[in-house]
């Protein structure tokens, strides 16, 4: 399938990147060219993708992202590796949508422990307009006024909704890939691969960041690994954020027996999107909890300039908060200030 060319809107490159003329872009990537990449000893591999990265991105900063699912569990699809799916028994229940309030004390707890991004997920196949749809709208309005930067991920939209999204003041949008489009049949069957790229074109033709990754250790194989690092890079425009994410088995899912992600790939995934995709942010996100301090380092090192954090925020004295900013101290990792108007110390 021909990635679209989501041309119905100026490019905004991520607001921490240097300008695309700096930046030596390619969206011609080949399948054997990526898997040759892919397949290099670990250290030369690293050594590329840190050489790109130190090129690109001058300074040693991390953007620290918190995550909230602002609406929990009862999800009308079958995705294989999802506990918040309502045909899989999980022990996830189903929970209503949050009141915006209470969005926005968490918002403000995760700006003070140092995020300069507050993403908003929900569990739906897609956005639906009324109450609800209006509610998310004040949540990024009420994020956007702390003077964090807003992100959500709701499913698919249509135009118009990715338009008041826009109006509403979103910076980005999350809509996963997860995989290549020839396995993907094989994890979900309730949305198509061409849905999900519908959704992107009509996210970035609103004028809104796009936010758009995958998992691994869905069963894929090295090429179908490859292969969704293509589709992605070979957008007319890369997606501002690429997260990268490690399957993270949950009894009651399809998935359940799948074995945990070897760090090391996770290395190497990271790697290769950060040289096919130099300015764009590479976000080490699901399954980071489950990994060792010196293999998040190395991911750091192969590119990675993003991370979810202390994502319990709302407990007190939080061990993976902790854990978190004990890690960047002593790493000497320092997160990236926020680019917006308002000051975080407002």
């Amino acid at each position: 399938m021909t990635s679209p060319s989501f041309s119905g809107h100026a490019h905004q490159p991520h607001p921490h990147a240097p300008s695309p003329a700096e930046v030596p872009l390619r969206h011609d990537w080949a399948l054997p060219e990526v898997r040759a990449l892919y397949e290099l000893p670990l250290l030369e591999l690293v050594y590329r993708a840190q050489s790109v990265h130190r090129a690109v991105w001058k300074e040693n900063k991390v953007q620290l992202c918190s995550l909230l699912s602002i609406k929990t569990g009862g999800c009308s699809e079958d995705c294989g590796y999802c506990p918040q799916a309502a045909r899989y028994d999980t022990g996830v229940k189903a929970e209503k949508l949050m009141a915006v309030p209470e969005v926005l004390d968490a918002a403000k707890k995760a700006r003070e422990a140092g995020a300069t991004r507050f993403c908003m997920g929900a569990a739906w196949r897609e956005v639906k307009d009324g109450p609800q749809f209006d509610q998310v709208l004040d949540m990024v309005r009420g994020v956007k006024s702390l003077g964090m930067e807003a992100c959500c991920t709701l499913g698919m939209v249509t135009d118009s909704q990715a338009q008041r999204l826009k109006a509403a003041g979103l910076d980005a949008y999350n809509h996963n890939l997860d995989t290549s489009e020839q396995h993907y049949g094989e994890i979900i069957t309730t949305r198509t691969y061409d849905d999900r790229l519908k959704t992107l074109e009509r996210v970035r033709n609103a004028g809104i960041g796009v936010c758009c990754g995958g998992i691994i250790g869905l069963g894929e194989s090295i090429d179908d690994r490859c292969q969704l690092l293509v589709t992605l890079a070979n957008q007319a425009h890369h997606p501002e954020s690429v997260p990268v994410n490690a399957l993270v088995p949950v009894e009651g899912t399809p998935l359940q027996q799948n074995q945990r992600v070897d760090a090391l790939d996770m290395v190497r995934t990271i790697a290769v999107a950060r040289i096919l995709m130099p300015a764009s942010m590479v976000r080490l996100s699901a399954g980071r909890q489950q990994m060792s301090d010196e293999a998040q380092l190395l991911c750091m090192l192969a590119g990675a300039n993003s991370v979810f954090f202390g994502e319990k925020l709302l407990t007190t004295g939080n061990p993976e908060f902790a854990q978190d900013m004990a890690l960047f101290a002593k790493a000497g990792v320092k997160p990236l200030e926020p680019n917006v108007d308002r000051p975080l110390s407002q």
